[in-house]
């Protein structure tokens, strides 16, 4: 016999909302297991139970953004720390590019709850996604997420000579970090000293870790795709809305 599982995991797996979302959902008496309003946090339901929300979820889930922003150098990506700035400081009506072409309006309420889906460290810079959607931060970020990032890497050899082809391809697959061997990679020069990095994982500083694995030393990283999502003509420090036609 299945086992139950918590309605907010559920609901999460079936791709309605995220966990945190599922549980105001739930308190608010927007969800229904097989027709009857469930409003107590921690029930449980069977996999074979329909589960649906009201029409107001999906309201207020239409009402949430995704905001792309490229991120300068020394912002960090979430919480403030060690006297740095998050980057959804820079967020505001002035920062927006004046190409964005959405037709969303801003308004600071969009601050709230608004949480970056992947970091990206405090010395590299590029595209950085600020979202109030629970259901993108865990397509970009959750365990299963399969979605591929795209980075340009300026590196310096600190050995003799150029770099290996054997090393170049233990950049794509071969590389152990934390007792763990990392996930196929597309690694392919550019030109002369600056490589293209393709990841379907993020390690902390795992693109630093890998070159100096291999004796290259990372002078310069930026961010320029996130699965079908380009940083494109962006300026650095401003922003723009996800447009409803963008997927990852």
């Amino acid at each position: 016999m299945t086992e139950p599982v918590r309605l907010s995991k559920r609901m999460s797996e079936l791709g309605l909302c995220s966990r945190r979302e599922a549980d105001e959902w739930i308190e608010k008496g927007w969800v229904r297991v097989d027709g009857v309003v469930v409003s107590v946090l921690g029930s449980k339901v069977l996999p074979h139970q329909k589960v649906t929300v009201e029409r107001q979820a999906s309201a207020e889930q239409a009402q949430r953004v995704t905001i792309l922003i490229n991120k300068p150098m020394g912002f960090v990506s979430g919480q403030a720390e060690d006297g740095y700035k998050p980057a959804v400081t820079l967020v505001n009506a002035e920062s927006r590019w004046s190409e964005d072409d959405c037709d969303m309006q801003y308004h600071p309420r969009q601050l709230r709850s608004l949480v970056p889906a992947g970091r990206l460290d405090i010395d590299s810079v590029g595209l950085l996604v600020l979202t109030q959607d629970g259901r993108i931060a865990k397509h970009l970020i959750g365990e299963d997420s399969s979605v591929d990032k795209e980075y340009l890497v300026r590196v310096q050899y600190t050995r003799p000579g150029r770099l290996p082809e054997h090393d170049l391809k233990r950049l794509n697959h071969g590389l152990v970090m934390d007792g763990k061997p990392l996930r196929q990679a597309k690694v392919v020069w550019q030109n002369e000293d600056q490589l293209s990095f393709t990841l379907r994982e993020g390690k902390k500083r795992q693109i630093r870790r890998m070159c100096d694995m291999v004796g290259l030393k990372v002078v310069g990283l930026k961010r320029v795709r996130i699965g079908g999502v380009k940083l494109g003509e962006l300026p650095t420090g401003q922003w723009r809305y996800l447009r409803p036609d963008e997927t990852f």
